[in-house]
């Protein structure tokens, strides 16, 4: 019939370009999304789903009858799903613990047999997604492991696909691209393509406090990854095809900020996106505050609303993790810092000699320290580094503080609620607090015990 299709897939792509008239009128920019979320599945994995797919077709890895196998936190499933119910393969996807319920439900309903994996392990963990994933794809027979953390087809794919539309809708007129950063497919290709027909478009990354990407790509520290809500941003590893070097910027939206500025989206207008749509736009709207002067700024947004309609569109679930704030709830970090009292931060730098940085640990009664390379954070030293090289038997109290320095430690926002900080230093030995790149606070899980207690009595 004239106008159709042979199959759902023919339909993916063509997403329109809306302007935002309420969110970002503050700016000198002008904002335009991509609404993504619109494509089949509900995300922009659909692109990278379906030539992924192909790929795996054109060198026999992928065989009639085989199973496609996944890691993903759940957009990505999806889309390989759908294109597995199209093309008559089974589907094997393998999600973190906080993947949301209608996130499960969706990809059963597609037909995929779903296994869950813990959420926050170390990458190489055996229990980790990714490696349950590989195990599965090596048991199955006719599997075909998709990987899009290392295969190079997925950038491809969007350097074929969204690149060329992106350009045909604007003739180029946009100074800067934001997207959320998951496996760093989308944000590669983007590059690949946009800065081939216009060099200086600024490629700008969105990266959820509690990942990794942010820190490693603002300073090339390596910290420890915690416990974050947001689904579909950030990682504790660095997949195969990301290269965080090549971005103009790497923005970093806290869960709080990225929720709320979803539920503004789709309450203001009218854009029915998901949780890592409005951490882009979140982070868009803070790169444009520092980069005045901009005009025409793009974000994708990569997700659908319908698939957290149980978490971040639940008051109750807003709530009970401390996002909104008509809750009293616990205080913000900001609140714990105030009751702390006492001087400003005390920190080191990396040339200063271990029998210093003991004295300045003493003198002030604290048992961690921050440590700078100029004015960038390097890490942090606490008692027990000290300790364990005091013990050694190479010690030299006048070497430089350096070697000791640690990642053990992730950071937190000072407007960040006391119930995200609680969720942060359950895999973070201490908390160091930024506000921009300025330190204004080092907390640790007895000052959350102490500032608890208060306020209990």
């Amino acid at each position: 019939m004239k106008g159709s299709v042979d199959t759902i897939l023919e339909a993916v792509g063509a997403t329109p370009l809306v302007r935002l008239n309420k969110l970002g009128t503050e700016l000198e920019a002008t904002l335009y999304v991509k609404c993504e979320f619109l494509s089949p599945s509900g995300s922009a994995k659909d692109r990278m789903a379906r030539a992924l797919v192909d790929a795996a077709e054109r060198s026999g890895s992928l065989r009639p009858g085989g199973t496609i196998v996944e890691a993903t936190t759940g957009n990505a499933g999806a889309a390989l799903a759908l294109v597995a119910a199209v093309r008559g393969y089974k589907c094997i996807c393998v999600v973190p613990e906080k993947a949301s319920a209608e996130k499960l439900a969706s990809l059963r309903a597609y037909g995929a047999k779903v296994v869950v994996a813990p959420g926050v392990v170390d990458p190489d963990d055996p229990r980790g997604m990714r490696s349950v994933a590989a195990q599965l794809a090596s048991e199955s027979p006719g599997a075909f492991f998709i990987n899009q953390w290392d295969n190079l087809e997925n950038p491809e794919a969007y350097a074929a696909s969204l690149g060329p539309e992106l350009w045909e809708q604007t003739e180029g007129s946009f100074d800067a691209i934001v997207a959320g950063i998951g496996s760093g497919g989308l944000l590669m290709g983007l590059r690949r393509y946009l800065k081939a027909k216009k060099p200086d478009i600024q490629v700008v990354g969105v990266d959820a406090r509690g990942s990794l990407y942010h820190d490693l790509a603002t300073s090339g520290r390596v910290t420890q990854p915690s416990g974050y809500q947001l689904e579909g941003v950030g990682s504790d590893f660095v997949p195969r095809v990301l290269d965080l070097g090549a971005l103009d910027a790497v923005v970093q939206v806290d869960d709080r900020n990225a929720f709320l500025t979803t539920r503004d989206l789709v309450r203001l207008e009218g854009i029915y996106a998901g949780g890592s749509s409005g951490a882009a736009v979140a982070g868009a709207m803070a790169w444009a505050r520092k980069n005045p002067g901009t005009k025409n700024i793009l974000v994708v947004l990569p997700d659908s609303a319908g698939l957290y309609l149980s978490k971040l569109f639940n008051d109750e679930w807003m709530r009970e993790n401390g996002f909104l704030s008509e809750q009293e709830g616990l205080g913000t970090v900001r609140d714990l810092l105030q009751n702390k009292g006492g001087v400003g931060v005390v920190t080191a730098k990396a040339y200063d000699r271990v029998r210093d940085v003991v004295m300045r640990m003493k003198k002030h009664g604290i048992s961690q320290l921050p440590i700078l390379d100029g004015d960038t954070l390097l890490g942090a030293v606490a008692e027990v580094d000290l300790l364990r090289y005091l013990v050694s038997g190479e010690s030299s109290l006048d070497g430089a503080v350096a070697p000791l320095v640690e990642n053990d430690y992730a950071t937190v926002n000072p407007d960040a609620s006391i119930e995200e900080l609680k969720a942060t230093l359950a895999d973070a030995r201490m908390a160091i607090v930024l506000e921009g790149e300025r330190i204004v606070g080092i907390v640790t899980k007895i000052d959350l015990i102490d500032y608890l207690a208060k306020r209990a009595s």
